[in-house]
Formats: C-alpha cells, structure tokens, sequence
C-alpha cells in the first residue's frame, strides 16, 4: 500500500493518478489526497476511477481542504 500526495497538482490530479495506477502491480492498494476545492474533484475522482475499471474502496474528508480515495487495482465489479 503505497499513499500519494496530489495536492500539489491542484484539480489536475488526474492524469498522475491513473498513471500510478497504471504503473502499479495488479491487487495494489493505492492512496490518494488531493484538495477538495468546490467538491467537483470528488466525484470526478471517483467517476475516472469507475471508467479506468479499477476499484473505488474508500472515499472520504481528510481535513477542512483534502480529501482521501482509496483504490485498488483490480478490475471493478460493478459495471
């Protein structure tokens, strides 16, 4: 389980995101933080995450600016 820091990137994050994904090995755990903002990156993180295929396992508020996901590389069940 490897966590990332993305805040830098502001709400560009997701081009890096699915890139570590990619690059990680199959069943690895993945956490991101990045900035909450007007709350759009939320589910627009999760939304990516759904259409790359891969599992959303935990979604949720860090502190007052971050946000956390929690992905696992393994294909989605959900369709």
């Amino acid at each position: 389980m490897q966590r990332y820091d993305l805040r830098h990137l502001g709400d560009d994050f997701y081009g890096r995101m699915l890139e570590i994904i990619d690059e990680s090995a199959l069943g690895e755990v993945s956490i991101f933080m990045f900035e909450i903002g007007d709350f759009s990156p939320v589910q627009k993180s999760a939304d990516v995450i759904k259409e790359a295929g891969w599992t959303l396992m935990n979604s949720l508020k860090f502190n007052e600016t971050d946000w956390t996901i929690v992905v696992k590389k393994v294909k989605s069940e959900v369709a």
